[in-house]
């Protein structure tokens, strides 16, 4: 899950390496490089961590129009801190508690399901490196003669393109897992273990895995080995909700001036982000997690495993933070980190493990938020980097640039579409959540439209070694990798978790050339059209005639619908995307697909259309009886459709395909 965006390139994404870089944890980097530890920073205490949150979350939640939250920190063996802010039910005006009020972690859930594959593997029952076919009863074909490993789907780089088609179901009713894996097979996009595009889909297979070779039901496995050991009574994969759990569940809002709790979230499938629980109960994780397996007396794993787990097996760019065996590393202030974020559309929680220090973060939050003030994805990961910067500081590293920038930046300028994406029904959307690089006259670079800092300004970036780049006044990176030849092959940066990389796009398929392309092609349709429509007054005044031919008649009303068709179709995907980016459970719900398939039909009218409008052109260049303006129009027109029908057929316009 990780979060259908508020962009649609993030809906839809729903990040080239070898594969021996891709199995190869990259070198540690040095302290120069990350800045220096500061040994200045107060005490983290339980008195002066509750202060801390207490300045912050109140704040946070009023200027991003939050009902509620709660946060969690451990250190060692015991919870430090543990406090629930705002309300869990606007109505009744419940505060949020950290013991028993229930929460949606989204896909913090998958966690869980990595939890249960490693204990497998423990005992023998599941091998990493083998073929996940081995263990299910349907096939998932190879590509490029590479089968998929359960370490593929680990580090999320099975090479499945992304799939957001009923991952959030209307009811709990239609939540069926077995049924959801056959019938929504993703294609794959790329070869496995290649490049990383953070895969739902991949995390529902490992839990149907589990549920196959341990013979139990996947929602009775976790409770029975994970939740039981741990003492976490008020934790479960059900849906719905027990009976003993349903009255502790937080309220869901859109925005908490709204007021107005939505319907329980259904999620398909379960083991990617179905999870329900409280802060307490996923403290108890957390410390298992950083005790080696152990909690109290209970062990869920062995010690070799969990630090097998937070261990960096796959990295995107040298010295850049990539996944462990589930976990994604989130490396800051010199810090190794493992965690991983959730996100449902309404709930956002994120989980943090400070690996040297014995201290893990857990903080969730009951309502989207308001986008105006960056919503709530902003706020939690700003509470975070407060957190880290108060209580284990580093200095900012040095802001030198290299000499020779502007023949690198040169190589990097250009347009970048992102790995986890879906190439079979939503190519369209993919060209318009691109990324575009830019270098500035100062030696920086800037990536639109990547947010910028707290405050919305954009982020520049200047060079630290060849293709390197850091954050200007900041600590992320930003690298460029290259093909045997040199040539740019995908941007990587450490600034966002990497659930996904940016691959280069040909300069036809770029937004740069398509977006004026297309638009000056709309532009001509619709002038001609709103001609066409003035055109019978102007010629009754000027009492001017048509070419009377039949032919000629059949030509331009064969023209004119074409050019009708092609307005409406492209009209037509546009709206849609945009109300998909206003409505995510068109996507989610599969709402979406009906509408595709009348726009897919009005496309390939459309391109009969571009046909026609060709015909006409030549008919009407081809007779000097018309007047030099007139074959000029047609000219233009005919070759505005010829892009369009390009356009149609490129980004999959009738493709009649609705697996998204």
């Amino acid at each position: 899950m990780n979060g259908p965006s508020k962009r649609v390139a993030t809906i839809v994404a729903c990040l080239g390496l070898s594969v021996a870089m891709a199995q190869t944890p990259p070198a540690s980097v040095p302290a120069s490089v990350i800045g220096a530890p500061d040994t200045t920073a107060p005490a983290m205490t339980e008195a002066d961590v509750g202060v801390f949150f207490d300045a912050l979350m109140p704040f946070a939640l009023r200027r991003s129009d939050i009902a509620g939250g709660v946060v969690v920190v451990v250190k060692g063996r015991q919870v430090l801190f543990a406090k629930g802010y705002g309300y869990a039910d606007l109505a009744k005006r419940t505060p949020v508690s950290p013991d028993d009020t229930l929460f949606r972690p989204g896909s913090t859930s998958k966690l869980f399901t990595w939890t249960a594959v490693m204990q497998l593997v423990e005992q023998g029952k599941l091998q990493l490196d083998r073929d996940i076919n081995d263990y299910l009863d349907f096939r998932i074909p190879p590509r490029d003669g590479r089968v998929i490993t359960l370490q593929d789907l680990l580090t999320h780089t099975p090479g499945f393109e992304d799939s957001a088609r009923d991952l959030l179901p209307a009811s709990v009713d239609e939540v069926n897992l077995e049924r959801y894996l056959k019938d929504h097979i993703p294609a794959r996009i790329f070869p496995a273990g290649e490049f990383v595009a953070y895969s739902n889909y991949g995390c529902g297979l490992a839990g149907y895995i589990v549920q196959r070779i341990s013979g139990e039901r996947y929602e009775d496995y976790i409770a029975q080995h994970i939740f039981q050991p741990l003492g976490m009574k008020h934790s479960t994969f059900a849906q719905p909700l027990p009976a003993s759990l349903a009255p502790l569940m937080s309220k869901a809002y859109k925005m908490a001036s709204d007021g107005k709790p939505q319907p329980f979230e259904a999620v398909d499938p379960a083991p990617a982000g179905a999870m329900s629980t409280t802060a307490q109960d996923m403290a108890r994780f957390m410390i298992a997690q950083l005790q080696s397996g152990r909690y109290g007396d209970a062990s869920i794993l062995k010690p070799e495993t969990i630090a097998a787990m937070h261990e960096q097996h796959y990295a995107p760019g040298p010295g850049i933070a990539g996944f462990g065996l589930g976990f994604y590393r989130e490396d800051r202030n010199g810090l190794r980190i493992a965690g991983h974020g959730g996100d449902t559309v309404l709930f956002h929680s994120d989980l943090h493990l400070l690996l040297d220090k014995d201290v893990g973060i857990f903080m969730s939050f009951n309502s989207a938020g308001s986008a105006d003030a960056g919503g709530v994805r902003m706020v939690r990961a700003a509470i975070f980097h407060d957190f880290l910067d108060r209580y284990f500081p580093a200095s900012l590293p040095d802001q030198e640039t290299l000499p020779n920038f502007a023949a690198d930046a040169s190589r990097v300028v250009g347009w970048y579409e992102m790995t986890r994406r879906n190439d079979s029904a939503l190519r369209l959307f993919s060209l318009l959540s691109q990324f575009h690089v830019a270098a500035e006259p100062d030696g920086t670079l800037t990536v639109s439209p990547m947010i910028g800092d707290d405050a919305g300004k954009p982020l520049h970036w200047h060079e630290i070694a060849p293709l390197q780049y850091r954050e200007v006044n900041g600590r992320a990176r930003l690298d460029f990798v290259t093909n045997p030849d040199g040539s740019i092959r995908y941007w990587t940066t450490d600034y966002i978790p990497a659930i996904t990389v940016f691959q280069r796009v040909s300069g036809s398929h770029s937004m740069g050339s398509v977006g004026p392309l297309a638009g000056l092609s709309i532009a001509i349709l619709l002038v001609t059209l709103l001609v066409w429509m003035v055109g019978p007054w102007v010629r009754r005044h000027y009492r001017a005639m048509l070419d009377p031919a039949l032919a000629a008649r059949r030509y331009r009303l064969l023209s004119r619908l074409g050019t009708l068709a092609l307005f409406v179709t492209i009209a037509g995907w546009f709206v849609l995307v945009a109300a998909i980016g206003a409505n995510e459970k068109l996507l989610l719900q599969g709402l979406a697909a009906p509408w595709m398939i009348l726009l897919y039909v009005l496309g390939a009218v459309a391109l009969f259309g571009v046909v026609a409008i060709v015909a006409h052109a030549f008919h009407m260049v081809s007779r000097p009886i018309h007047g030099r303006w007139v074959r000029i129009g047609e000219t233009i027109l005919a070759f505005a459709a010829l892009y369009l029908g390009w356009f149609i057929l490129a980004f999959g316009l009738v493709s009649f395909n609705t697996h998204f």
